[in-house]
């Protein structure tokens, strides 16, 4: 487990999360996104993403937030992770096969990945790929909008894979804008709006409430938004 001590910037307070599957949410421009970069760059992890082997830099752009936290390891050490960002999985996918392209680096990585390079794939297909081959027991996986590759079926197969992982004693740390992922079980949920940072149930968050009201009667929602 890897409970996270926040300080610092932009008025974070203290948490600490017991669960194996953390969510953060919020609206664009929250900071939900720049606190689990920091997170994960704190950690060790590329801030473009990757496992914490990787370090190419195509554009830097992360934010120094990462040098004001304490992360405070749990037992036992993760023994395998990735930081995944949607926004930059194509650099990450374009990394891979420069790595690949050197005969004396030993077997390909995208071996690793299911065989397939990652570029011939869609962008779901990719990220499944990712999360079936790559992905494994008792890793610490970083999330930021995972659902931005997939569809609400394979939401639906992600957290399936999700929990076999979690079984094997995985944890995720996941920033999202998807009702589907943080339906997780025992999953702790952290909004992130003007006053802070604090814990929500899920049957509390707007993703939830929104998504249940406009389920339940699409027209009249959609009559309000357009004023008929």
């Amino acid at each position: 487990m890897v409970p996270v001590l926040f300080a610092g910037h932009c008025a974070v307070q203290a948490a600490e999360s017991s669960s194996e599957n953390n969510f953060f949410i919020g609206e664009n421009g929250s900071g939900k996104s720049t606190l689990l970069e920091a997170i994960a760059v704190a950690l060790g992890f590329n801030a473009e993403g990757g496992s914490k082997n990787f370090s190419f830099n195509t554009h830097p752009s992360h934010s120094v937030l990462y040098e004001y936290l304490r992360i405070a390891r749990g037992f036992p050490k993760p023994r395998t992770g990735f930081f995944l960002r949607a926004e930059s999985f194509f650099n990450v996918a374009s990394e891979i096969e420069n790595l690949d392209e050197d005969p004396t680096a030993g077997p390909p990585i995208k071996l690793s990945y299911g065989g397939r390079s990652l570029h011939a794939q869609s962008h779901g297909e990719s990220f499944m790929s990712l999360l079936q081959h790559r992905f494994s027991d008792k890793g610490l996986y970083i999330l930021d909008e995972p659902e931005a590759a997939l569809s609400p079926q394979r939401q639906l197969a992600a957290l399936a894979r999700m929990h076999e992982l979690v079984q094997g004693g995985s944890q995720f740390l996941i920033a999202t804008h998807s009702p589907i992922l943080m339906a997780y079980p025992d999953a702790d949920i952290y909004q992130f709006d003007e006053s802070g940072i604090s814990k929500i149930a899920y049957e509390d968050t707007d993703h939830f409430n929104i998504t249940r009201n406009f389920l339940a009667n699409p027209q009249r929602m959609l009559d309000i938004l357009m004023g008929e």
